[in-house]
């Protein structure tokens, strides 16, 4: 039998995307409060800070209305991580080469970042192309990287001392849920060459 669907939860999940897609349409006004950042504008760094703060917080927001709903639409499915990517790989570029940001990212965390998420997409890329299909199971370690890789944003955007902390957390967490999703997408890649072997 199919489930009902009901108007509430069609509602709560638009609301899940508009928020997904509030997140995506703030990724330029935080990079142009950092690119046009300097000492004699600082404003501009705490106007950066709120606009991150705000879409971290929209992120945690977006899935709440999606699992009260209990449903996920296509949309939010792209949408959601869609939103986290553009944020965050923003971010670190920005916070890396922006030579006015006393405290900056250094090159080698930012490119930890941005090739794990980079491997990530071009893997699921290749798996629904070969598979025809992809299911994205989240793992501890992958929302943990999110969490610190945004801690360690709004670290460096409060130009704390101990900064650093948090980006090799980050770090760690990056590397350690980049294994994983690697490993999965492999198995999931040569799962049906597997099966037909064995038969």
């Amino acid at each position: 039998m199919a489930a009902a669907s009901y108007p509430g939860n069609k509602i709560i999940m638009n609301i899940a995307n508009k928020i997904s897609t509030f997140r995506i349409l703030s990724v330029p006004f935080f990079i142009a409060s950092i690119a046009y950042y300097s000492p004699q504008r600082n404003f501009l760094r705490f106007i950066a800070l709120a606009i991150f703060i705000l879409a971290a917080i929209s992120d945690a927001a977006d899935g709440y209305f999606a699992r009260k709903s209990k449903q996920q639409s296509k949309a939010g499915l792209v949408l959601d991580p869609m939103g986290d990517k553009l944020l965050l790989m923003s971010a670190f570029i920005c916070l890396t080469f922006n030579p006015a940001v006393a405290i900056r990212f250094p090159l080698w965390v930012t490119l930890i970042v941005i090739s794990r998420d980079a491997i990530i997409i071009l893997g699921s890329i290749v798996i629904y192309i070969v598979r025809q299909n992809i299911t994205m199971i989240p793992v501890k370690t992958g929302k943990f990287s999110t969490i610190f890789q945004m801690l360690a944003v709004i670290a460096v955007l409060l130009q704390l001392e101990v900064s650093f902390m948090f980006w090799w957390a980050a770090v760690i967490f990056t590397v350690a849920s980049g294994v994983i999703y690697i490993n999965r997408g492999f198995k999931v890649l040569y799962a049906g060459d597997n099966s037909r072997s064995n038969s």
